[in-house]
């Protein structure tokens, strides 16, 4: 966390370093300190990985006492890094990337970003010249949100951190919008007016002089490149040798490092690679005793008995869930409603009690075409009699039960959301597959009737749509989720869940070398008729056994519904939910809200359960922060 003041009517706020950084105490349990400079305030809390000692503790200043840092993540090549600094006549007080990095940053200045693997958030307050230098990892892992105005900086991991800070929180009602469309807030834009989220791959210097900020990375770069790989074998053998020396690079630790383990096709390759950089890797996978439909231990053991890794499955009934689900939802500090985060907090709660890192398969399915609504998309660019069978059976899907939490109900379900997706144009359709609420829907929800708000809740997001204008539509979908549905729901919830447990997650294929690698791969390369993600398959099949090869993908449901219609009815009715509640806070629709929780209690739910659960996760946000 940081305060820096750009003009003396910003001094005031430096005073508030030190609640805004007892905030983030979680995220970093080992160590916690703040530091005035001046015109600038620092916080830091750490997480002990890289050179525990308390040479390693931040903020750092270098040897001259100018410049002062704050790291939040990792730089996995910092060794290499140091040895070219060495080599310059630099010298070292302590082993961590922290130091190189500060270094680094002292000789090449913003070009260093370029130089770096790793995923981070960092700032640099340069004392000489009073000006403060912030900056974000290409693909967001890492968070960064920040406050602006003419007079003060405020920067932070995390939104209570601002608000602790005592920021302005007006609600944005565009946010609001994007929100109560995907269940989660898409872009730079915050819940609060005024506090933005830095965009992945950019960074941004602010000074009385005024500010400064770029972007240094973008996917649409990587698409101008054209580095394509000569066929397809040289493919999977690039493939293999970039995601190796990924995994290899992220094993640098000084404490336990394990590895989740779902015996899905991306943590089943992560873990058969990690495993040959160690003889003793700890492997760890979640079972649910009584959800046999979502449960994957089966899957995991496999892969931990090839690869003979130290393997904790924790099986989990409904109610060990239940007992975690208000610790879960006690982390978010704005909106968010991504149902599966309670099984990612879950794992790494549990994960936590055996190691402080863990690797992970994540952002495989939005570089290589893993999700339903990729595949789908692949039957409306080739379609064929049954694609055109289900369009006219349109009318059928509407009414036929749908929910997500049985077999036969569900399949109706993305039934009728393909054969309504059909009928839209590719960016449209794209917004619709990602979406649990329509635009029709949400301003039926929301009290908001100012139709600019309305156009501009998506019109916003010109890094996602624009793909559509200038590549199949299907090419436009990887590169969009890479875009949005990685950094805003996939890594916040990983971050969040895992931080909030003090554990560090890192994900190898997400190292940017594999990423640009991924996009120079042609489309079918990666699904065809009879696959998804096939070339990531074909790179690594003589790891796999075929049981996991050829098993379909699964997600996994919360069982938001039997809690809705039990455990959490009086707590939704009577709490969250409470008519007279809703009235007061002047957001939302009350009969719209009603007509909702009937739909949960009826025969056909369809989504009205992901719908009440935004709201749930809303009010519960809602109440902690502006109760």
């Amino acid at each position: 966390s940081g305060i820096f003041a750009i003009n003396d009517n910003g001094t005031h706020w430096l005073d508030k370093i030190q609640p805004a950084n007892d905030c983030l105490i979680h995220r970093g349990p080992d160590f916690h300190s703040t530091v005035l400079l001046g015109k600038a305030a620092l916080g830091h809390c750490r997480l002990s990985i890289i050179d525990t000692s308390e040479a390693g503790n931040q903020p750092f200043v270098d040897s001259s006492g100018r410049y002062h840092m704050v790291l939040n993540g990792e730089i996995f090549n910092f060794k290499e890094i140091r040895n070219e600094l060495l080599g310059l006549g630099y010298s070292f007080r302590s082993d961590s990337d922290t130091e190189v990095l500060l270094y680094a940053f002292i000789q090449f200045g913003k070009e260093v970003l370029n130089r770096l693997r790793g995923f981070f958030s960092f700032a640099i307050f340069d004392k000489q010249e009073d000006s403060i230098f912030i900056a974000r990892d290409r693909f967001g892992v890492k968070p960064l949100y920040y406050y602006l105005n003419e007079d003060v900086l405020i920067f932070a991991s995390e939104m209570k951190a601002l608000i602790a800070a005592g920021i302005p929180r007006e609600i944005n009602p565009v946010a609001l919008y994007r929100y109560f469309s995907l269940n989660y807030i898409p872009g730079s834009d915050s819940i609060y007016k005024g506090v933005k989220r830095m965009e992945p791959g950019t960074w941004m210097k602010v000074s009385s002089k005024g500010k400064e900020c770029a972007s240094y990375y973008t996917l649409a770069d990587i698409h101008l490149q054209n580095n394509k790989p000569l066929n397809y074998q040289d493919a999977c053998k690039q493939l293999e040798k970039a995601l190796n020396e990924a995994v290899e690079l992220r094993m640098i630790s000084d404490v336990p490092l394990g590895a989740f383990l779902s015996g899905g096709i991306d943590s089943s390759i992560i873990t058969a690679l990690a495993s040959k950089h160690t003889d003793h890797l700890k492997t760890f996978s979640i079972g649910f005793k009584d959800e046999p439909m979502f449960d994957e231990t089966r899957y995991a053991k496999i892969i931990a008995d090839k690869y003979k890794t130290d393997h904790t499955a924790f099986e989990l009934s409904t109610d060990d869930m239940f007992d975690c689900l208000f610790d879960m939802l006690d982390c978010i500090d704005e909106p968010y409603a991504d149902s599966s985060a309670l099984a990612v907090f879950i794992l790494s709660k549990y994960t936590r009690k055996e190691v402080t890192v863990a690797l992970s398969g994540d952002g495989a399915d939005e570089m290589f075409g893993g999700y339903n609504k990729h595949r789908a998309e692949y039957r409306m660019m080739h379609q064929g009699l049954l694609e055109k069978l289900v369009s006219l059976g349109s009318p059928l899907w509407g009414v036929l039960p749908q929910s997500r939490n049985n077999p036969l109900s569900n399949r109706f379900r993305q039934l009728n959301r393909f054969a309504n997706a059909m009928k839209q144009s590719p960016a449209d359709r794209y917004w619709s597959l990602c979406s649990i609420s329509s635009a029709n829907e949400v301003s039926q929800l929301l009290k908001y009737k100012d139709t600019g708000i309305v156009s501009d809740y998506i019109s916003g997001l010109t890094n996602v749509f624009g793909y559509f204008d200038r590549m199949s539509s299907l090419e436009a979908s990887l590169s969009a989720d890479m875009n949005m549905v990685l950094p805003d729901d996939m890594l916040v919830k990983v971050d969040r869940m895992s931080m909030a447990n003090a554990l560090e997650v890192r994900n190898p294929f997400l190292d940017h070398k594999v990423v640009e690698l991924a996009f120079s791969i042609p489309l079918d390369w990666k699904i065809d008729n009879y696959q998804q993600k096939k070339i990531l398959k074909d790179s690594f099949k003589t790891l796999l056994p075929d049981e996991i090869l050829n098993r379909r993908k699964h997600g996994f449901e919360v069982p938001l519904l039997k809690w809705f219609r039990g455990d959490l009815k009086d707590k939704i009715e009577n709490h969250w939910l409470n008519p007279s509640f809703v009235e007061s806070q002047n957001l939302f629709n009350p009969i719209y809200i009603q007509q909702l929780l009937k739909k949960v209690q009826s025969s056909n739910p369809g989504d009205s359960v992901a719908k009440v659960w935004a709201l749930i996760s809303f009010q519960n946000w809602w109440i902690k922060y502006h109760g």
